[in-house]
């Protein structure tokens, strides 16, 4: 696994491959279908929770009134859809205490 800032798709496989014994084209591929498991959920308007780890909750935001910094001048913001992460407890506790 590469020790970059960041963890990608190839970190999860890889790591599936040496902890569960899965090849590394059959360890893609569970990964990529987890993955796009979790992105189908959320297309259709689900929430996805993993227990332990958190959930990805999707928030449809109503139009606003925005303000130009730069020139003050208000804007309209248009009505849109976010999707927001809220870390389990557990994971909580854990950064917590690796920090």
């Amino acid at each position: 696994m590469s020790y970059t800032n960041t963890l990608t798709r190839a970190d999860l496989a890889e790591t599936m491959n040496r902890l569960v014994g899965l090849s590394r084209a059959d360890s893609a591929v569970m990964v990529e279908s987890i993955l796009d498991h979790m992105i189908d959920a959320l297309v259709d308007g689900e929430n996805v929770k993993i227990s332990g780890f958190g959930t990805f909750v999707l928030r449809d935001k109503g139009e606003r009134t925005g303000r130009n910094p730069k020139t003050g001048i208000e804007v309209p913001i248009a009505p849109r859809r976010v999707l927001t992460f809220r870390a389990s407890q557990t994971m909580r506790d854990r950064i917590i205490a690796a920090g």
